[in-house]
């Protein structure tokens, strides 16, 4: 596992060459307002999403899990400790395929427990199957 941090920026290519430098890599994915850095060391999944909302503020955080079992234990342990999920969905969102499930902690403060299981042309969420109400 590791965590995802999303980020609204308002120039995609300035945050794209700052982080390049900023974390020693290129970008894993770039699509039109969009990119994704899949950082090993420290392990993060860095997201960026040009227009997402106010430049500099978090879109999102996130666990991308490696199985969509794991997205299931998951789902489960949180609803055995109260906290309200939006349920298992396969989704097109982010320009993948996935399978998540979203919480909303303090301050709406949205989190994304996910598995990547393929790719996508869809930036905008697309429900494949299940509810899946939270996504970007």
């Amino acid at each position: 596992m590791r965590l995802q941090l999303a980020l609204n920026v308002s120039d995609l290519d300035e945050a794209v060459e700052f982080y390049s430098r900023m974390f020693g890599a290129e970008p894993a994915r770039t699509r039109p307002g969009y990119a994704n850095f899949a950082i090993s060391e420290p392990p993060l999944k860095l997201v960026l999403f040009e227009d997402g909302g106010v430049p500099g503020t978090i879109n999102h955080l996130g666990v991308e899990t490696e199985t969509a079992d794991e997205v299931v234990a998951a789902e489960d342990r949180l609803g055995s400790e109260g906290i309200d999920t939006t349920g298992i969905a396969d989704t097109e969102c982010c320009y993948a395929t996935k399978t998540e499930t979203w919480v909303t902690g303090p301050d709406d403060t949205r989190w994304e427990w996910y598995v990547r299981t393929g790719d996508s042309e869809h930036l905008a969420k697309v429900v494949v199957s299940g509810d899946g109400s939270g996504c970007c």
